[in-house]
């Protein structure tokens, strides 16, 4: 929705928000304010979701043509029920928490529609207790691994995306119903490459005042690499992240790569349920 031009903007001054509980997930509160509006949303038949934990890469799917698409950060409990009930496909891009977590801090630090992060310590303290905006990673990453299997749902990982591409985007080719020749399909590889978006105004948002996104702090398509997080975690703040981790997902069968190397090849899969 249109509230105003950004020449309007500039001159607001905006105070963070704070963060609120919805069923548990914490929000910033003007989400939380307006929930009524989130969970009576009406979904229509042939509406593709876009579902992802916020900064894992949802830029990167940009490109790709589509019915009337819906973008979300809603763990699977909270998505409007329209969207099941109108058997929507669902495409999920999953990044591993570390690097996640990283980004996200970064954009906590530059968006001024965001709570304030503190340091990096208080941070990763919250992120791992589910504490941030939109919740807790674990939680989302793990309700819609499970929820692939009675929903048609496509889940992809960020690192596959970095990995390989073109790969990846002719599985959501697929998923879609699409055949893609390869001059469109490598425009779409080209279009949606890391460093092409973050040059791309539609995409890296610099038309935004200082004052709602202040890329001076950060930019918003910051590097986008995978292992990142090795610059900020130290060992101490590792070790006690992957105890957490292994005890946060021990129940869950999804596996998620720090780095990218010699090993197994794509792990995204495509399962369409009917």
């Amino acid at each position: 929705m249109e509230t105003g031009s950004h020449s309007d903007l500039k001159d607001c001054v905006l105070t963070r928000p704070q963060v609120k509980l919805v069923q548990d997930v914490a929000f910033p509160d003007w989400v939380a304010d307006n929930w009524s509006l989130v969970e009576t949303f009406q979904a229509k038949a042939g509406d593709l979701l876009i579902a992802t934990y916020p900064k894992a890469g949802i830029e990167l799917l940009e490109k790709m043509e589509s019915p009337r698409t819906v973008k979300t950060h809603l763990p699977f409990q909270l998505v409007p029920k329209s969207f099941w009930e109108q058997d929507c496909k669902v495409i999920v891009v999953a990044r591993n928490a570390k690097d996640n977590a990283v980004s996200y801090f970064h954009f906590h630090r530059m968006c001024q529609d965001m709570p304030h992060p503190g340091t990096w310590q208080e941070f990763l303290r919250n992120f791992m207790e589910g504490q941030v905006s939109w919740g807790s990673w674990y939680d989302h990453a793990k309700g819609w691994w499970e929820a692939k299997e009675k929903h048609r749902i496509l889940f992809l990982f960020y690192e596959d995306m970095k990995e390989n591409p073109r790969r990846e985007i002719q599985k959501v080719a697929r998923f879609m119903g699409k055949v893609l020749e390869d001059d469109v399909l490598e425009k779409i590889v080209h279009l949606s490459s890391f460093k092409v978006m973050k040059d791309n105004p539609m995409a890296n948002y610099i038309t935004l005042p200082s004052n709602i996104m202040d890329q001076s702090i950060s930019s918003f398509m910051r590097i986008g690499e995978v292992g990142d997080w090795k610059t900020h975690f130290t060992v101490a703040e590792n070790e006690r992240f992957d105890e957490h981790y292994e005890r946060q997902m021990a129940p869950c069968s999804v596996r998620f790569r720090q780095e990218l190397g010699p090993g197994r090849e794509g792990s995204g899969e495509l399962r369409i349920n009917s």
